[in-house]
């Protein structure tokens, strides 16, 4: 198979607004995204990392940064702040080129980020997703 331009998103959630917790809930995420799709920093075309407006200790980026990712273009985003969204939360969108199908793909979700996407649990079982 041809490589392919694709997205893999991620979730998580911190306890509090600080630098410290704000970097390891980015790290925690980025890692397990990295492993779940076996992504490789030289296929990376950017990623964006978002947080909700009650995060505003750190940039997430910095995470990445933290872990080696020093040529990939990174953006951080605030989210919108809508009525009833999931606090302290993070999201990361990688864009990457890969072989992998769609189907493949490893979307990760952490913590309370689950909540996110409960289509993608099944009865605490991970299915394209990670706790």
């Amino acid at each position: 198979m041809s490589m392919m331009f694709r997205g893999v998103r991620g979730a998580t959630t911190v306890n509090s607004n600080t630098a410290d917790a704000i970097l390891a809930a980015t790290k925690e995420l980025l890692r397990a995204m990295i492993d779940a799709n076996d992504i490789k920093e030289d296929f990376v075309a950017s990623v964006v990392f978002t947080t909700t407006p009650d995060l505003t200790a750190v940039y997430p980026a910095k995470a990445a940064r933290e872990l080696g990712w020093g040529r990939t273009a990174l953006l951080g985003c605030q989210e919108m702040d809508v009525p009833g969204g999931l606090a302290h939360c993070i999201r990361i969108l990688i864009h990457w080129n890969t072989t992998k199908t769609l189907d493949e793909i490893q979307h990760v979700f952490l913590h309370d980020a689950v909540r996110l996407r409960p289509d993608l649990y099944t009865q605490g079982t991970p299915n394209n997703s990670h706790q």
